[in-house]
């Protein structure tokens, strides 16, 4: 008789209260997912890249209880030209959704593709399946074996205007499993918006394949409710001198971890993953990214500033691999946290991984309060303590911000940062 241990058996009764979904070209995508995942269990806190961050409530099957403030229904990107895109509690709205047409990009819902010759078929599952090694990322087994729905966007040239994907929360216990897959072209381009307050608990997969020459922009905002619980894994994959970039602002949420995994595989790609949170009191947060160098000439940069008070807790997990052969590899790191009080933690493990030799790569990480000096004189100069408070913490996570290419896309997150700071006074 077999003994499973505590991390299999949860996944045998999170797999219990699952359908398989059947019948489609993405049959045999999710059923070696689900090989992988029943090989390696769900995570559990011995594993390395676990350690800083409880994976419990993942693993269980239930689904804990949120509720949502109107402040939190607020959509970030509503003045944003762009195409809307709506699932509510992992649901399809299409009432609240454009018609799924633009120029230059082909999108189809993964809920409604059934073709067994659709050009996803040979993508779904492929990205994620590279981003198991070295490290398992069950998560995103689960995520493919068992997404009930997500968009698949293919890109053939510049897109006239972003996608704003909003996931809404109705039911107070909802349990979301989304998975997009994005095909961008040689030559395309493609901005993605992500925004709303997505589910008591998402688990939430983007693939990404940037052709030779795309450039591809992904902006998302996590305003979750004080109570939600949040995974998300992007898979990406850069062709020859194609451009990925990726930022991401965390406003609340109890507990949010943020997997990014990137393959740059063409010579001269870029690829840039930023992020900046805010926490207060119960909140933890977990950036986790892991970038390969398996081309020559290219350059990465991780920038992540966190800012956390009455006992919140941040976590930033970064590495870069350089594989032999990827000289001329330009990788930057870079994680900081403000601690605004002495009960809040910030846990960093940074780390770089070299097999050529003509490379540049540097990573730092620090963990601070605010400069008292430069308190001081902006208080010198008439500023109240808030206001120099404030000032100074939008200062500290300038850099991360400016990772945002667009300006006015800049300044609607950097105004979610002043409403939190204003709401989170004293």
């Amino acid at each position: 008789m077999t003994v499973l241990t505590k991390n299999f058996r949860d996944i045998e009764l999170r797999i219990a209260k699952l359908n398989l979904p059947q019948g489609d070209w993405a049959t045999e995508a999710r059923t070696d997912a689900l090989k992988r995942l029943r090989s390696v269990g769900m995570p559990e806190r011995r594993d390395e890249y676990w350690r800083f961050t409880r994976p419990d409530v993942f693993n269980q099957s239930g689904t804990p209880p949120a509720t949502v403030s109107a402040m939190e229904k607020e959509i970030v990107f509503s003045q944003v030209d762009a195409l809307q895109i709506v699932f509510d509690d992992g649901i399809f709205n299409a009432k609240e959704s454009d018609t799924l047409a633009l120029e230059y990009v082909s999108i189809d819902r993964l809920a409604e593709s059934s073709s067994d010759t659709h050009w996803a078929k040979s993508l779904y599952g492929q990205l994620e399946t590279n981003g198991q090694k070295p490290v398992p990322r069950p998560l995103g087994s689960l995520n493919t074996a068992f997404a009930t729905d997500g968009i698949l966007v293919l890109v053939k040239g510049s897109a006239p205007k972003p996608i704003n994907i909003i996931y809404n929360q109705k039911e107070e216990t909802s349990d979301v499993t989304l998975h997009h897959v994005v095909r961008l072209e040689a030559g395309a381009e493609l901005t993605i918006l992500e925004s709303g307050p997505a589910a008591a608990r998402l688990n939430n997969v983007i693939e990404v394949d940037v052709a030779d020459g795309a450039v591809f922009h992904h902006i998302r905002t996590q305003n979750n409710t004080k109570d939600n619980h949040v995974a998300t894994h992007i898979f990406a994959r850069l062709g020859n001198a194609s451009t990925f970039k990726s930022f991401t602002l965390t406003i609340n949420g109890k507990l949010t971890r943020n997997e990014c995994l990137i393959e740059i595989t063409g010579d001269d790609a870029v690829a840039h993953v930023a992020g900046a949170c805010v926490g207060d009191g119960n909140f933890h947060q977990d950036d986790t990214v892991f970038i390969t160098h398996d081309a020559k000439g290219c350059e990465s940069r991780q920038v992540f500033k966190k800012v956390l008070r009455n006992g919140a807790v941040g976590v930033f997990q970064g590495k870069i691999l350089v594989k032999a052969g990827a000289q001329k590899t330009d990788g930057y790191q870079i994680s900081q946290s403000l601690l605004l009080d002495g009960d809040s933690q910030f846990l960093a493990k940074p780390e770089l991984e070299i097999y050529a030799d003509d490379v540049i790569c540097s990573h730092g990480s620090t963990s601070g309060a605010i400069d008292e000096d430069a308190l001081f004189y902006l208080r010198s100069r008439g500023i109240s303590e808030y206001e120099a408070t404030n000032l100074l913490t939008l200062a500290f996570l300038a850099e991360a911000m400016d990772e945002i290419e667009d300006e006015d896309l800049r300044e609607m997150l950097t105004r979610q940062l002043e409403g939190w700071l204003e709401r989170h006074r004293g």
